[in-house]
């Protein structure tokens, strides 16, 4: 028996390496204090709406209760009603921002920073392929980003079941409200997905960290405005008559007017006066979103940002694949 023969046979057998848990680990290791951030602010806001569930609303709740308020009321519930407040409208606001603030670091330091840097052609001569290095770019911080919005959300659907009726008692936080209606549903995550689809094309489109960091956030933000600023138009609205007064709605009001003996139909957004200055006015309609259309809402419009965002993944392959040369 040769030497290199016994040192084959008693050389350890060393397991290789997983490629994908090798490839997962080099995507996070220059990204983690983005991932401590993040981690961070999911468990502060994540401890908050937490707190808010349970001893926060029970001390809001007994400060209500003392304070002798009504629903037409408008008086201080001192400072535990205030802490309970802040809170729950931190978590909201949180996931409603952090969408454009993915969208940027997608665009500077995931994607922008490696192909300025370099570092991005390094990884694809080491044996990894360009269309994979991408698809762990996307998959990786994607897996985070969705269960920490998962979290929170459930959290705030917590905490928005615990305090209906103090929310029915002081008329606060209406569902349609832009905060309360993203961070209710599925469209944090959504929106979240989105951010990171348009990040990851900025920075493949530009090539340079800072422009990518803008147009990141620039991008999510158009985007979500757009969407937002038509929600009212993503589900048939409901709509009530009356013949001497204004009609009563519940929800979203999206529009209303009045109808003439003719049976025009005028929007009083057209006009000044509430009767439009007419005298032929008949009677008097409203068009509203009650609560009921919470759900067909939201669901329609995360239909339409996963689209949106499946079609910038399937064009950040595209242009990967242009830039490669078709190596990808």
């Amino acid at each position: 028996m040769s030497a290199v023969t016994v040192m084959s046979a008693g050389a350890p057998h060393r397991r290789p390496a997983r490629p994908a848990r090798a490839l997962a680990r080099a995507v996070l290791r220059p990204h983690q204090s983005a991932l401590w951030f993040w981690g961070l602010l999911v468990a502060l806001i994540g401890g908050g709406l937490l707190w808010a569930a349970g001893p926060g609303f029970d001390a809001a709740w007994d400060a209500y209760l003392k304070s002798g308020c009504r629903e037409t009321d408008y008086c201080a519930m001192g400072p535990a009603y205030q802490r309970y407040d802040m809170v729950v409208t931190l978590g909201p606001a949180v996931l409603t921002v952090a969408p454009a603030l993915i969208g940027a670091w997608a665009g500077a330091s995931l994607i922008g920073r490696e192909l300025e840097s370099g570092t991005a052609k390094l990884a694809w001569t080491q044996s990894v392929a360009p269309a994979r290095w991408l698809a762990a770019k996307l998959a990786v911080p994607a897996a985070l980003i969705v269960s920490g919005t998962v979290l929170l959300t459930l959290l705030n659907r917590l905490v928005w079941w615990r305090e209906e009726p103090l929310r029915d008692a002081v008329s606060t936080r209406d569902w349609f409200a832009v905060t309360v209606f993203t961070g209710n549903g599925t469209l944090a995550t959504a929106y979240a997905l989105l951010a990171l689809a348009v990040g990851v094309v900025a920075g493949l489109l530009l090539r340079r960290s800072l422009p990518a960091l803008a147009a990141g956030f620039a991008g999510t933000a158009a985007l979500m405005g757009v969407l937002q600023g038509n929600r009212d138009h993503l589900w048939p609205v409901a709509e009530t008559r009356a013949a001497a007064s204004e009609p009563q709605w519940t929800g979203m009001l999206v529009d209303r007017g009045v109808i003439t003996a003719s049976g025009d139909r005028i929007s009083n957004s057209l006009c000044e006066e509430f009767d439009c200055g007419r005298s032929d006015v008949v009677g008097y309609w409203a068009q509203s979103h009650p609560s009921s259309h919470f759900w067909p809402l939201q669901l329609v419009e995360t239909g339409i940002v996963v689209a949106v965002t499946t079609l910038l993944v399937l064009a950040s392959f595209h242009l990967l694949r242009r830039r490669t040369g078709g190596a990808a």
